[in-house]
C-alpha cells in the first residue's frame, strides 16, 4: 500500500524529542484516534488452549492443531490464517517436544523475519512510521543488555535456523532485537493480564509523557488509540511507555534504562503528586529523613527480589515475603504509599492464585481507593481493579458491593476501550445478570 496517513493526526519532528505523533483537529475524550493492526504478533504460551492464537479470541470450544497439539484456533478459517506463522513452530515443537523453549521476544522476531520476506510494500501498520525506521539505541546499551542480546540471537539460531533459511546476519540481528526490545508492546487483557506480545510500528511513533493524553487498549490483535483527554488541533499526542504508579525519580529512572531518554514531561517538572504517592505514616515524633531514605531504599530491594522470587519460590512463600516487608515497610510507610500498594497488589496476585478469595479482596480494597488518586484519569489499572474486585464480590455473594464496582469499571472502560468493545458488553452482561 502507498503512504495515506492516518486521518485527523500527521508524523512531525516534536522538539527535543525526535519524530512524534501531532492531532491536525479536535479529539473529545473516548474518542478513536486510530486504530494500528499489528505488524506481527504472538500468543503467550501460557493462554494457549484459552485465547485463539490467530485472531485472541476467548472461547472454551476451540480446536488445536492436529500436528503439534499446541496451538488452538477457533475454526479452519484461524487456523489457515495463522499457518504462515505457526508452521515455523509447529514442526520445531515437535521435534524438541518439551525442550521447545525459546522466550517470546525470540519468537516474535522470528516471526517479524518471515513478514519482512514475505512483504515488500509498506504494512496497514505502518502508515505513518516503517518497522525498519524504528530506534535501535544500540549505542546507548549496556553489557548486561548485549548479553542478552546475543542470548536472544543464540535461541534464535538453535530453535529456528533449521525452518529459516539463511537468517539475516548478526549485524541485523543485534538491531532487530534491540529494535523490538525498545519499540515492542505487550497485549493485554481487561484485568491487564499479559496475553502475548507485538510490533505496532504506528502506536511507536507517540512519544511518551507521564501525563498522556490517549490511551493504548487491543481489540484482538488490533491496538486501538484513544483520547482520555481533550486533544485540540496542533498538539502532540502522548502515550505512556510505563506503569506510572510511580514517583518521579523512579519513573525517570524506569524510562532511561528502558527507553534511553529523560523524562521531562509536566508531571516529572512539577512532581505534582509525590508526595500523596510517598506518604509517611503519620508518628510522633517522625521518622528521621535517614530513616525514610533507608526505608526506600529496602523497598526497592524487596521489589526486585520479589521479582526474581517469582521463578522459584512456592505460592506461600511469596505470600510470606508480601506479609513480612509490608509490615516492615508500614513502620513508616502510610498504606497508601507507593511500596506499600506495590507490595499490596503482589499479595493479592498470589492470593487470587492460590484461590484465598477473601484474602485478595481484603488487599483489593486498600489498594483500589489510592489508585484512584494516584494514577490518571481513564486508567487501565484502576479499571482492572474494580473489574477484579467486582468480580470477587460476586464469587463471594456480595452483590450490591460487587454491581457497584462493576459499574466504576465500566465507567473506566467505556472511555478507555469504547463502548462497543465486546470487554464492555461484558461487564454489562455481569451487571445484569445482578438484576
Amino acid at each position: 500500500m502507498k503512504n495515506e496517513g492516518i486521518e485527523g493526526t500527521e508524523r512531525f519532528l516534536s522538539p527535543d524529542k525526535g519524530r512524534g505523533l501531532r492531532a491536525l483537529r479536535h479529539f473529545a475524550v473516548g474518542e478513536l484516534v486510530f486504530a494500528c493492526p499489528a505488524y506481527s504478533y504472538v500468543l503467550t504460551v501460557n493462554e494457549r488452549g484459552a485465547h485463539c492464537e490467530h485472531c485472541f479470541t476467548r472461547r472454551e470450544d476451540l480446536f488445536k492443531c492436529g500436528k503439534c497439539k499446541q496451538a488452538y484456533y477457533c475454526n479452519v478459517d484461524c487456523q489457515r490464517g495463522d499457518w504462515p506463522m505457526h508452521k515455523l513452530e509447529c514442526v520445531a515443537m515437535c521435534s524438541y517436544g518439551e525442550n521447545w523453549c525459546p522466550s517470546e521476544t525470540v519468537r516474535l522476531v522470528a516471526r517479524i523475519i518471515m513478514k519482512q520476506r514475505a512483504t515488500t510494500e509498506r504494512t496497514p501498520s505502518e502508515r505513518l512510521l516503517l518497522l525498519k525506521e524504528f530506534e535501535a539505541h544500540l549505542d546507548k546499551m549496556d553489557s548486561e543488555k548485549e548479553e542478552m542480546n546475543q542470548t536472544d540471537i543464540a535461541a534464535l539460531h538453535h530453535f529456528y535456523s533449521r525452518h529459516i533459511s539463511n537468517l539475516p546476519a548478526e549485524q541485523a540481528l543485534t538491531e532487530l532485537f534491540a529494535q523490538v526490545n525498545c519499540n515492542g508492546f505487550t497485549i493485554e487483557d481487561e484485568e491487564l493480564s499479559h496475553l502475548g506480545s507485538a510490533v505496532f510500528p504506528d502506536v511507536a511513533l507517540m512519544n511518551h509523557s507521564c501525563s498522556p493524553n490517549v490511551i493504548v487498549t487491543y481489540k484482538g490483535t488490533v491496538a486501538e488509540v484513544r483520547a482520555v483527554k481533550e486533544i485540540n488541533p496542533g498538539e502532540e499526542i502522548f502515550n505512556s511507555y510505563i506503569d506510572l504508579l510511580y514517583p518521579t525519580e523512579d519513573r525517570k529512572e524506569r524510562l532511561l534504562d528502558s527507553y534511553f531518554f529523560t523524562c521531562q514531561c509536566t508531571e516529572c517538572t512539577s512532581r505534582s503528586k509525590d508526595k500523596a504517592k510517598m506518604e509517611i505514616r503519620k508518628l510522633n515524633p517522625p521518622p528521621e529523613t535517614e530513616e525514610i531514605r533507608s526505608m526506600v531504599h529496602y523497598a526497592k530491594n524487596v521489589i526486585e527480589e520479589f521479582r526474581r522470587a517469582k521463578h522459584y519460590k512456592t505460592p506461600s512463600e511469596l505470600l510470606e515475603m508480601c506479609e513480612l516487608s509490608l509490615e516492615k515497610m508500614g513502620a513508616i510507610f502510610a498504606d497508601t504509599n507507593v511500596y506499600m500498594l506495590h507490595m499490596m497488589y503482589q499479595a493479592m496476585g498470589v492470593c487470587l492464585y492460590m484461590q484465598d478469595w477473601d484474602g485478595a479482596m481484603s488487599y483489593g480494597e486498600k489498594i483500589v481507593q489510592p489508585y484512584s488518586v494516584h494514577y490518571p484519569a481513564y486508567s487501565l489499572n484502576v479499571a482492572s481493579m474494580y473489574l477484579k474486585l467486582g468480580r470477587l464480590y460476586l464469587g463471594l455473594e456480595k452483590k450490591t458491593q460487587g454491581v457497584k464496582a462493576l459499574k466504576k469499571a465500566l465507567a473506566v472502560m467505556e472511555v478507555a476501550h469504547g463502548k462497543d468493545h465486546h470487554y464492555v458488553a461484558e461487564v454489562k452482561r455481569e451487571i445484569e445478570e445482578q438484576k
